[in-house]
């Protein structure tokens, strides 16, 4: 057998065949840079981020958040319902009314609200902070004062008390918090600054309510009733009222002030109404003072056998002849001034049933003060 051969070193290719696995490797990054890289890419950018460790919260931080844990247990969110009779039927149906916000006042039960919360309602329930529900009985109503009470018949063990705080001697900048149900969602927390102190708002029997709490903290529709509490969780007021022509949040809000829920509240779970001190007598309606030129406030009646009578006031009277004599007029009370029928009860709410007051009084021509002691009202 003729011809020769060419040995070749073991473990080695021709060349023709170094060529034809070269050509087959280009092919092979052609096709992953053509197809198998970029669906790649798709799949790591399609995939989560990666997560980055939270740091350590920073102390005011942790603060609301406790704050709101401890506080929302004693929020409570009051539905309200009305009664109505088929149009074809003698059939009674429960619609819901509308809702709003309250919170236990103490572990027997009384829920502390506004008035204008559950006006007019035939029914009302209330959720507590756990989500059970619980049918209320009405307690006592200060509509002059925009609060009521009420009561659910709940085991002690839901029932969270807030801390009561003090209302006289806040200070505009001081941080507040509060906690409701705006717009039916539960348990929403709201924080701002007091903006100012001291104001005045119409309650529902357009009588004042003095020494309001003004806020920025954001209130809405479902948050009346709710608690305004200071930073360490305390309550400072009942938030009852938003300035806005839209009714919902514009950055003022209004709280009722603390130590008149405080003095109110007792007093509706006591006698289911406000008992006020007062004296048995009738005050000219400031249209007529302002018709006779009165300035202060007219007495017009005095109850026989009343502290009034017994201190020496006189009513107006009226003569055979029909002239009339007007009666004293009450300038100021233990030296704060009296304009208004309202601001004379005004005052006298700032005592106590039995204390005795000194009246500045013109009677006739004549300046006098006379001392008269209050009674229940």
């Amino acid at each position: 057998m003729s011809g020769t051969y060419e040995l070749q070193p073991q473990g080695t290719l021709p060349s023709h065949r170094w060529l034809m696995l070269a050509l087959f490797a280009l092919a092979g990054v052609l096709l992953w840079q053509n197809a198998v890289a970029p669906a790649l890419q798709g799949s790591r950018a399609s995939a989560p981020a990666v997560v980055v460790p939270r740091g350590d919260l920073g102390a005011d931080e942790q603060s609301t958040i406790k704050l709101f844990n401890s506080a929302s247990k004693s929020v409570v969110h009051i539905t309200t319902h009305s009664l109505e009779r088929g149009l074809f039927s003698l059939n009674v149906t429960e619609i819901p009314q509308g809702d709003g916000t309250g919170f236990v006042w103490n572990d027997q039960g009384h829920i502390v609200t506004n008035f204008h919360v559950i006006e007019d309602a035939d029914s009302v329930h209330v959720a507590l902070a756990d989500q059970s529900s619980w049918k209320a009985t009405l307690v006592g109503i200060a509509p002059a004062e925009d609060l009521a009470v009420l009561k659910i018949d709940a085991p002690v063990s839901k029932l969270f008390p807030l801390p009561i705080g003090k209302s006289s001697d806040l200070q505009v900048g001081q941080k507040v918090f509060a906690i409701g149900n705006p717009f039916g969602l539960d348990q929403t927390l709201t924080m701002g600054l007091i903006s100012a102190v001291g104001r005045e708002i119409k309650s529902r029997t357009s009588r004042p309510i003095k020494n309001v709490i003004q806020t920025d903290a954001a209130i809405n529709p479902g948050n009346s009733g709710g608690p305004l509490l200071d930073s360490t969780g305390r309550l400072i007021g009942v938030t009852t009222a938003i300035l806005s022509p839209s009714g919902s949040y514009a950055g003022i809000g209004f709280a009722i002030p603390v130590d008149s829920v405080n003095w109110v509240v007792p007093e509706l779970i006591a006698h289911g109404r406000v008992i006020r001190p007062g004296l048995a007598i009738t005050i000219a309606p400031e249209s007529i003072s302002r018709r006779l030129g009165v300035e202060g406030a007219l007495i017009l009646t005095v109850e026989p056998g009343s502290q009034a009578e017994k201190a020496g006031l006189k009513p107006t009277a009226r003569d055979r002849a029909g002239n009339i004599y007007l009666g004293d007029i009450i300038h100021a009370v233990d030296k704060v001034k009296i304009a208004s029928p309202n601001d004379l009860l005004l005052a006298f709410e700032q005592h106590k049933i039995g204390t005795q007051v000194t009246l500045a009084i013109t009677r006739g021509r004549q300046k006098e003060n006379i001392k008269a002691t209050l009674e229940a009202r």
